[in-house]
């Protein structure tokens, strides 16, 4: 279990939005000079970047919106108010993402059975003026990419976008050195399997998340043996814990302890306590177990 603070809000709302309304911008107007360029000189290797850049642009759109969400007040339908809507924005980016993939891979295919002439000086001038935008995209993001989902999949992203940038370029200058074509559709499939790589790990989390599981940097044993540190806690069962949103855990439990006079006290120790190890939402229930729990193994 990482005992980090990564959880704590040192962003605000307006540098997050500010954040990302550059990112949004700058990764807008390089996709359409990178599709108008990838028009002109047949490449799939700029036009599958184009289109993956585009779903980078779509994320970072549902990015900030979910963002916003998570900031509006709760009510008596939505008692969290819209914090789990972070969490289904960052399952919604990775499915985009792979959906990318697929379209990648279909037309890079396809360039295999139907090579087209494409010019590797124009591939070379937009994949490096790629680099460029993407790098400095994924720097905006980088400080707090350990601090929410969202934004580590918006670094990660970018990141891995300077990469395949820089695999262009380098297929750009194969191709005026050889004149072999097919290195195009070729560069389309090792894009797609980038993209795959920097993505699993964030459909992973988003998936265990939207399903209530326990955050990747929580371990349910562990905070089940820091409560039992507390002298007076004689068991702990009924432990759930779950995300609230990408930035926010919450956790039940049923304590037992023999005196429920301590019972104030106590929980405030195991508040203190859990706070300090990113939980929270705590909520407890207190028994002396002289009578059956239903379930008192969970």
């Amino acid at each position: 279990m990482q005992h980090g603070h990564k959880h704590e809000h040192t962003y605000t709302p307006a540098s997050l939005n500010r954040t990302f309304g550059i990112g949004i911008a700058v990764n807008l107007l390089f996709v359409a000079v990178e599709f108008i360029a990838g028009l002109y000189t047949h490449s799939m290797g700029l036009l599958s970047d184009a289109g993956h850049n585009l779903s980078d642009v779509a994320s970072l759109v549902l990015a900030m919106l979910a963002f916003r969400l998570a900031g509006v007040r709760s009510n008596r339908r939505y008692t969290y108010g819209y914090k789990k809507s972070t969490v289904l924005v960052s399952l919604l980016n990775a499915v985009i993402l792979l959906v990318a993939v697929g379209v990648i891979v279909a037309e890079s295919i396809g360039k295999f059975f139907h090579p087209q002439p494409v010019e590797g000086g124009v591939i070379m001038a937009v994949a490096g003026a790629g680099i460029l935008v993407n790098a400095f995209t994924a720097w905006l993001f980088r400080k707090d990419r350990a601090r929410d989902i969202n934004i580590k999949g918006a670094y990660l992203h970018m990141a891995a976008d300077a990469l395949v940038s820089a695999g262009v370029v380098v297929s750009g200058l194969a191709i005026v050195h050889t004149g072999r074509y097919i290195i195009d559709p070729v560069t389309g499939l090792v894009v797609a399997a980038v993209i795959v790589c920097s993505t699993w790990s964030l459909l992973q989390d988003s998936l265990r998340l939207s399903l209530d599981g326990v955050p990747r940097d929580i371990d349910r044993d562990e905070i089940r043996v820091l409560i039992r540190t507390i002298a007076e806690v004689k068991d702990v069962h009924h432990l759930h814990i779950w995300a609230l949103s990408t930035t926010e855990t919450a956790l039940t439990a049923h304590i037992v302890i023999p005196d429920l006079s301590r019972m104030e006290t106590v929980k405030s120790r195991i508040k203190r306590l859990l706070h300090d190890h990113a939980v929270s939402h705590i909520t407890l229930e207190f028994e002396t177990g002289e009578t059956d729990c239903p379930d008192s193994s969970l």
